[in-house]
């Protein structure tokens, strides 16, 4: 009964031992899992000392050892102190387990060490390659640097003769505009109007200006100007045709052949000769420049004229009333010199 109790003693002593030293590490049974890869289940079961619950004889030994190790213990020493408390193994195939993991951390350890020692030989080549790398692209910054400061002079500069450029072409434009406003701004006043012609009346032109004709159907035109032909033939269907108006002209008489398709436009002004289509049949437009004062003239010239033929008929009815009466004062003369001669016959006779 003895020899039980110090041999369950040695084992609880040998779980407990392993359990404080973790413990002692801080490390949790999932820690402890994570870094020896060894399943929690397992180590549960070497701290219980319940080694029938692990895979075999050989792995208690190699877990337990493993254990101590990470722990940090002595795994060798562990194992030979508890020799004979734990599962034995076969001996050829614990040595060459032992001795390949031994051979393995072995190779890992100097692959590392080699590689260490390698990448410490490259760190200067590596530092030297780096300042060159830094130098080149702080030249190449400065150098896109500059070219983008001379780029944006150049741009500066561009921009200020473009600006003063456009400046000039706006207000040489908007001379232009004004001066094409001025030409072509043209105000018609209907004159007079009846089924077949039509008169307008407008100011002197300032400047030449352009009669545009748009037939949409087969039509005979004619234009003159101060009585001088300046188109007479027939147009086709939406021969837009273009006529220039000299500033010096006073009267410009349109003979339109089809109107219902005609289409007229002087300067900026649409002449709507057929009054949107209620004289279909108009058929001559005529446009006075600068008359509206000869027309005043001329209107008062012939009120004067009828009020003078007013006045002549009423002149020459009374001359006509005193010439019967002339003629009587005659006749009566006439017939008493005619009546004394008769008398003085009479006399002579009766003498």
């Amino acid at each position: 009964m003895s020899e039980n109790n110090s041999e369950q003693q040695k084992h609880v002593e040998i779980g407990k031992k392993l359990q404080k030293a973790r413990q002692a590490k801080g490390y949790t049974l999932d820690d402890l899992q994570q870094i020896t890869k060894i399943q929690k289940r397992y180590l549960i079961a070497i701290e219980d000392e319940k080694f029938d619950e692990l895979p075999g004889d050989f792995y208690v030994r190699a877990f337990v050892k493993q254990y101590a190790d990470t722990v940090g213990l002595d795994g060798d020493d562990l194992i030979k102190e508890y020799n004979d408390d734990l599962p034995k193994a076969k001996t050829a195939e614990y040595s060459d387990h032992i001795t390949q993991a031994v051979e393995s951390r072995a190779g890992q350890r100097k692959t590392i060490s080699n590689q260490v020692n390698k990448s410490r030989r490259y760190v200067p080549t590596i530092i030297i390659t780096v300042v060159i790398i830094l130098v080149l692209a702080a030249i190449w910054f400065t150098a896109i640097a500059r070219s983008h400061r001379d780029s944006s002079t150049r741009i500066d500069n561009s921009s200020v003769s473009v600006s003063g450029e456009s400046r000039k072409k706006a207000s040489s434009s908007s001379k232009k505009v004004v001066k094409k406003t001025a030409k072509d701004t043209i105000k018609l006043k209907q004159a007079n109007r009846n089924d077949t012609s039509v008169t307008y009346t407008t100011d002197r032109l300032s400047a030449d200006t352009t009669l545009r004709i748009n037939p949409a159907d087969r039509a005979w035109m004619q234009v003159q100007a101060n009585n001088n032909t300046l188109l007479n033939r027939t147009l086709n269907a939406n021969e837009k045709t273009s006529i220039k108006v000299a500033r010096d002209t006073t009267s410009l008489v349109i003979t339109v052949g089809n109107a219902r398709s005609t289409k007229l436009r002087i300067g900026n002004q649409t002449i709507d000769f057929t009054d949107n289509g209620r004289y279909q049949n108009t058929r001559t437009v005529t446009i006075n420049f600068g008359n509206q004062q000869s027309s005043s003239s001329s209107s008062s010239s012939s009120s004067t004229t009828s009020t003078g033929s007013s006045q002549r008929p009423s002149i020459s009815s009374s001359a006509f009333s005193q010439q019967p009466a002339n003629t009587a004062n005659r006749q009566s003369t006439t017939a008493t010199s005619n009546a004394n001669n008769q008398q003085q016959q009479t006399n002579t006779q009766t003498r």
